[in-house]
């Protein structure tokens, strides 16, 4: 007898053979019993998952001898027959081959006969998206009313090809993708069967591979015996299929979540340069990151999950690594990444700058929490702030008879000296003083017009502000600034204060500042230079940066 591969010799010959896809299974099994059979049934689902293989097993469900019965007996010749492909009423069709209008016709012409030895004629469509428009809208009445004798499986990966018109006439069926674990314990029991020795690693790297494909998976595992022989490792399927070890996975995650840039791009050479699939390592490691969320999210409920003891290991002891926010960024750029890799011409480099993106990504601030703090800045400075500075100690009057004093404490002395007593215009001061600052500090300009002069005495200038300006206003930068543009006003060494107190009609727009005079260019007002240095010293952009952990990378006009 000639050989057979893996995925034919152990295919599922019964619904209890039939891996991770338990809701079909016992849907057709309840409905075989209750005897509540549909004409038209829709197999869905990705490759390799066993759409055709229980279409076949409910063909022999239906045409066993005595059936329709679930538990037909092993030897059942016509149970035989239509496993091996030699029935003649158990037609499998190819969709993609037998796609036109004439191929549909001659089903028509040959559905109306009745079996040659069976109960029912049952015709197996695989790939039925393949048939065109005009094959599906001759397909129509048959399907929606067809002999009582005859019975339509259709199977497809790409359920949306198919015509609305012939989902409505069809009992659907979704697969869905087998479980690691589930295909790992399925390839122990064949590798038992075949007297393979195969380690745990070994079995969930396959698994992982597969992508929830079990065909896939027992491919692989026949090329593997062919490889290997009788013993397998995890290094062999590793090496043969570029995939990375768990340790090797484990240890870039480690490196990502606590922020070590310099390990992270060391691991990801190493495995570069190793050979590895990087387009299939950043599925990995988002699968990983995935599989750590949920463990902090569901408290550790492994249940939730389906890996490996190590990598349940794993999960346990860098559950205190990162939170559930910081997780989640990390995925966001993953997934961005994973997204990007089919058009990137260099996959190394985008997966780089991706992972140093991800460790920044842990420890940065999402938009709550920023606005969480601005929210406390804004409730808590106006209050310390706006509190009256310490009465500055009064001078004691000098003797008439001590000696001059030098020129550097003369200075010093002027420069402490109180504003003059005699009464002043308090508003014109302030419209220059306003004026002054305006030029100095651009940036400042608006919350200026809005401020007012309130008091000005024993040497403190008094300003009222609006309560939300405060904390942009009121620094050191800003009460040097402005004692700087009153000295040259002809009032040294005045200390001020910012106070939340509205003027006496309201808080209204102020009256524009005098108007800066600027030389003209081709009719056109030239505009204002901005120094660079001067706008990343602002007191403003400081505190943005501060608040929000960022850089200034060009100061533009």
């Amino acid at each position: 007898m000639s050989y057979q591969v893996i995925a034919r010799k152990y295919r599922p010959q019964r619904f209890n053979d039939v891996v991770g896809q338990d809701h079909v299974s016992q849907t057709l099994a309840n409905a075989i019993a209750a005897e509540r059979i549909a004409h038209a049934y829709l197999f869905c689902g990705p490759r390799g998952t066993g759409k055709t293989t229980l279409a076949r097993i409910f063909a022999k469900c239906l045409n066993c001898t005595d059936g329709p019965k679930v538990d037909f007996a092993a030897d059942d010749p016509k149970c035989i027959e239509i496993a091996e492909g030699r029935s003649i009423d158990v037609l499998e069709i190819d969709g993609a081959s037998n796609n036109g209008v004439e191929q549909v016709r001659e089903l028509r012409e040959t559905c109306v006969y009745a079996p040659a030895s069976s109960k029912f004629k049952i015709y197996i469509i695989d790939e039925v998206h393949m048939l065109t428009t005009a094959a599906f809208n001759a397909l129509l009445k048959t399907l929606e009313e067809p002999p009582a004798h005859v019975k339509f499986f259709f199977a497809t990966t790409e359920p949306e090809k198919v015509l609305p018109t012939i989902l409505s006439r069809c009992q659907r069926y979704d697969l869905r993708r087998i479980p690691v674990n589930l295909i790992a314990e399925h390839l122990k029991w064949i590798c038992g069967e075949e007297k393979v020795t195969i380690d745990e690693g070994a079995l969930f790297a396959i698994a992982r591979g597969a992508e929830g494909c079990m065909r896939d998976a027992e491919s692989a595992l026949d090329q593997l015996i062919s490889f290997c022989g009788e013993n397998i490792t995890e290094p062999d399927v590793l090496s043969m299929f570029g995939l990375t070890a768990q340790a090797q996975l484990f240890a870039l995650a480690e490196a990502v979540l606590t922020g070590d840039s310099t390990r992270t791009l060391a691991e990801l050479n190493g495995l570069a340069s190793q050979g590895k699939d990087l387009g299939r390592l950043v599925g990995d490691l988002l699968t990983h990151i995935r599989n750590r969320l949920v463990y902090v999210v569901s408290k550790g409920d492994l249940s939730l999950l389906e890996i490996s003891e190590a990598e349940a290991a794993a999960l346990q002891a860098g559950a205190k690594l990162a939170d559930e926010q910081a997780l989640a960024r990390v995925l966001d750029v993953l997934t961005d990444c994973e997204g990007r890799l089919r058009l990137a011409t260099s996959k190394k480099i985008l997966i780089e700058v991706s992972l140093l993106k991800a460790a920044q990504a842990k420890s940065a601030l999402g938009i709550n929490e920023v606005l969480g703090q601005l929210e406390k800045l804004r409730d808590a400075e106006p209050a310390s702030l706006g509190q009256a500075p310490p009465a500055a100690a009064p001078q004691p009057a000098a003797k008439p008879s001590a000696p001059a004093k030098p020129a550097a404490k003369a200075k010093s002395a002027a420069k402490a000296k109180p504003a003059p007593a005699e009464p002043v215009d308090l508003q014109a001061l302030w419209a220059k003083l306003a004026a002054a600052a305006a030029k100095a500090s651009p940036f400042m300009q608006a919350y200026f017009q809005q401020a007012h002069a309130v008091s000005f005495s024993g040497g403190l200038f008094e300003i009222g502000l609006a309560e939300e300006h405060l904390a942009l206003v009121d620094n050191q930068r800003n009460h040097e600034m402005l004692a700087e543009q009153l000295a040259a006003l002809g009032h040294a060494g005045v200390q001020f204060r910012f106070i939340n107190e509205p003027p006496a009609g309201g808080w209204a727009p102020a009256p524009a500042l005098e108007p800066v005079d600027e030389p003209k260019i081709a009719g056109r007002a030239k505009p204002e230079k901005i120094d660079p240095e001067e706008f990343k010293d602002d007191p403003l952009i400081q505190k943005a940066l501060e608040l929000f952990r960022g850089r200034i990378v060009e100061v533009r006009k």
